[in-house]
């Protein structure tokens, strides 16, 4: 074991993270996130400690560690299993096993910066979505969905001050956050996400939207659901020079008798700016325009299971022979992916219930579970581009089920055997493919029912206090 000469050199290395996450050099994608750039990451915000000969919980092995629990089942997420996997880790490595004692570990995860992590998942996205072919894009352009979510959190007080619970009583619920998401269609990957709590001025999905605006490139495509779709948000993102596929929102209505006609139920309409909404400065209100054209397509659902038959989307993609109506329709369409892919983030990564006990370690646990998402990502783009598939058609849970697999025993051995099974993987999730069910008819229930536990309805204090009552 060359690459490990001593313990130092093993436990200072982010190459740990990378080869556990089936990046080997000479893959197509290998370049996008290298050792050197997660070093200067560290290095550029500050973020060093365990620098000490003996030491165990240096920023790489505190961060393979913590990546390690969102990897694994949920009864292996613990701090205790984390700290386990790091003390086999060195017992197979031949070196002397660290302590079990999960606080070295804790405390070490607290160093870690908010800002690096999200700045290494950031990265990862934006490298794979440079280096993609252009087959992945739509009509050479890169798409963007955007789409919120909410995520719960331990009931703690510093939890509950910085994301109160809605809608129960103090003591039985759970403090929750909003999060919205932006993600790329041609990879899957998130591009940033950002965070408020759940009710409150200025912490809805539009105003958490526009702190990501800055993350979209000029002749970027956006495409969002109905509660996106505005007069003001249209004009932000032309701004951008960002073009707009929504669907139209419930208070609007379109009437295709109107406007320059482009085809049945495809025309070209003006919208006039309505009043200053209380978010928006006055100086920034004079400089919207005073209106804007747009064009609104109704696109007709003929797929038993939808809920509805037809619905209108707008877009700025004006020019009707570029785009087709055909077109911007099956790209509206598209934007369900944005709810599967949270999906995965949420139920398959477990960010839907997180662990942390205070809101700085609720932000740090979200982006290390984002950045094991978009590296487990960058692995099946690498699988795709190999076998000319598309990314979305490979499995995402087989492939986080063959890096868990695999986790710890790709960096027990040397170059060569690791990059043997990284093939070997790699060629494996060509074979695991989504299954393509345009007609697929489910009903939205489940068969097996759940253990009838009693849910609590008063403080826990107060029911321990009753039971103990009753023994008295």
């Amino acid at each position: 074991m060359a690459f490990y000469q001593n313990l130092h050199n093993f436990s200072s290395r982010f190459r740990l993270i990378l080869s556990s996450f089936m990046t080997a050099d000479g893959l197509p994608f290998a370049g996008v996130l290298p050792e050197e750039k997660i070093q200067q990451a560290f290095d550029e915000e500050g973020n060093k400690f365990g620098d000490d000969e003996d030491a165990v919980y240096t920023p790489p092995i505190t961060l393979w560690a913590f990546l390690s629990q969102v990897l694994f089942k949920k009864e292996q997420r613990s701090c205790v299993a984390a700290v386990s996997r790091v003390v086999t880790l060195f017992v197979v490595l031949g070196k002397d096993p660290p302590s079990d004692d999960t606080g070295a570990y804790c405390r070490a995860r607290a160093k870690l910066s908010e800002t690096v992590i999200r700045r290494l998942t950031c990265e990862a996205a934006d490298g794979c979505e440079r280096a993609v072919p252009r087959r992945w894009l739509w009509h050479g352009r890169h798409v963007k969905l955007v789409d919120g979510t909410t995520v719960s959190m331990p009931d703690t007080d510093e939890n509950q001050e910085a994301y109160p619970q809605h809608g129960q009583k103090e003591g039985l619920g759970f403090p929750i956050a909003r999060v919205v998401v932006l993600l790329s269609l041609a990879t899957a990957m998130v591009s940033d996400i950002a965070i408020g709590p759940y009710q409150g001025k200025e912490t809805g999905e539009t105003s958490l939207f526009r702190e990501l605006m800055g993350r979209l490139s000029r002749g970027d495509i956006v495409l969002a659901d109905r509660f996106y779709c505005s007069y003001f948000m249209v004009c932000l993102l032309m701004e951008l020079g960002v073009d707009f596929v929504v669907r139209l929102h419930q208070r609007r209505t379109a009437d295709f008798r109107r406007g320059r006609r482009l085809g049945k139920n495809d025309h070209v309409v003006v919208w006039t700016r309505p009043v200053r909404p209380e978010w928006m400065d006055v100086e920034t209100y004079q400089r919207m325009p005073e209106t804007i054209e747009v064009r609104e397509i109704e696109v007709h659902i003929s797929q038993p299971g939808f809920r509805v038959e037809s619905m209108v989307v707008v877009t700025t993609l004006v020019d009707a022979k570029k785009y087709t109506q055909e077109d911007v329709a099956e790209l509206y369409h598209k934007r369900w992916l944005a709810e599967l892919d949270i999906r995965g983030i949420k139920s398959t990564l477990g960010m839907d219930v997180l662990r942390c006990k205070t809101p700085h370690m609720v932000h740090r646990e979200i982006w290390t579970c984002l950045l094991a998402y978009n590296l487990i990502r960058k692995a099946i783009m690498e699988a795709a581009r190999r076998e000319g598939l598309s990314p979305r058609q490979i499995s995402f849970t087989a492939a986080m089920q063959k890096i868990a697999a695999s986790y710890e025993s790709l960096v027990e051995h040397d170059g060569g055997i690791a990059t043997n099974l990284i093939e070997i993987h790699l060629a494996d999730l060509t074979g695991r493919r989504v299954g393509n069910r345009p007609d697929r008819v489910e009903p939205r229930a489940v068969k097996r029912r759940p253990n009838p536990i009693a849910l609590l309805t008063k403080p826990r204090d107060e029911a321990r206090a009753d039971l103990l009552a009753r023994k008295a």
